[in-house]
């Protein structure tokens, strides 16, 4: 059988007012399912909503052998990462991000007014390792308010 005989999956549609929780959370960084094995026929793909709500910063993550790509939908955030999560990068909304297998990150909001809204998606599906006792550096942020 070619790939234009196999049986052809179901287009659905996932409503904004019924999307599940994702089963991989971490504190302060909300992830809802948008296009997932949870609600959909998907194979090896994560698409969904992450939400941090004003001036919070998420636990050390990582997401194991997933490839991860962000678009900044609304607001401002940073990405902290590398030894002691030293580095940071700035994103603002607009701003696409990827994020490599096994990278060892903290997300957080640059405003103390304002959510920040991310649109992430993984293949092959949403892995979520929680980090603890991360040895996190003591650094200055440019919060934006």
């Amino acid at each position: 059988m070619t790939e234009t005989q196999l049986p052809l999956k179901r287009l659905t549609v996932q409503r904004s007012d019924e999307l599940p929780q994702a089963p991989g959370q971490t504190k302060n960084a909300r992830r809802i399912s948008g296009v997932s094995k949870e609600n959909t026929e998907v194979k090896d793909l994560w698409f969904g909503k992450v939400y941090t709500g004003p001036g919070e910063v998420s636990d050390p993550h990582h997401h194991g052998k997933a490839e991860t790509g962000g678009y900044v939908f609304k607001g401002n955030g940073f990405i902290r990462f590398g030894e002691r999560y030293e580095e940071i990068v700035y994103l603002a909304e607009g701003d696409f991000v990827y994020v490599p297998p096994f990278v060892p990150h903290i997300e957080g909001n640059l405003s103390h007014t304002e959510e920040l809204v991310w649109m992430t998606t993984r293949n092959p599906d949403n892995i979520v390792v929680n980090l603890t006792d991360q040895d996190v550096a003591d650094i200055e942020i440019a919060y934006v308010d």
